[in-house]
């Protein structure tokens, strides 16, 4: 004797937002995530062996493209991800500041490594200690010097703030004191 019952199909339901044949509706600030979110253009601010190992993140092993980043932009008007990787000495704390001030909102910033998050080893003088002290950090990635699996996990941090960050978050009072505790305008 033959089982002849049909095997239970499960569905899943719909995400939020209107649908019907051939259209889905949403909202614009969602549709904005996730245009953001995978079209980063990073600005990579190099200056040890992070640097050494973002390189390998964008060959063809790591192929950081397919996060979208695949363009990185060496011009601060045109990014919108600065990753600062390695030592940076106190000389260098104001370029890297007027860089940050250059990009156009919204800007989102990755300290790669344990020099640009903590000044690494170099307990000195001439070295800054975090590039959070002069100006705001959004991921940090851990290493001396982290790996590209690591750089692409801080990638994908960022894109997720990206795609759920509101249209409204940077002209909010929060953001704005948090600029100014930076003298950032």
């Amino acid at each position: 004797m033959s089982d002849n019952r049909v095997p239970e199909i499960k569905t899943v339901a719909a995400p939020d937002g209107v649908e019907g044949a051939g259209f889905f509706a949403t909202s614009l600030e969602k549709v904005v995530g996730i245009a953001r979110a995978n079209s980063l253009w990073p600005l990579p601010f190099a200056t040890s062996c992070c640097g050494i190992e973002f390189m390998a993140t964008m060959g063809s092993h790591y192929d950081i493209s397919r996060f979208g980043s695949e363009r990185p932009s060496f011009s601060p008007r045109q990014a919108d991800l600065l990753m600062v990787m390695g030592t940076i000495a106190k000389k260098m704390a104001p370029i890297v500041k007027q860089v940050y001030e250059q990009m156009a909102e919204p800007r989102w910033v990755l300290a790669m490594g344990a020099c640009a998050s903590s000044g690494g080893i170099f307990d000195s003088y001439s070295v800054l200690q975090g590039i959070d002290r002069i100006i705001p950090v959004d991921v940090y990635v851990p290493g001396c010097p982290p790996r590209p699996e690591q750089v692409l996990e801080g990638l994908m941090r960022i894109q997720e703030l990206a795609k759920n960050e509101s249209l409204r978050r940077r002209d909010s009072p929060e953001y704005q004191a948090l600029l100014a505790s930076y003298n950032i305008k």
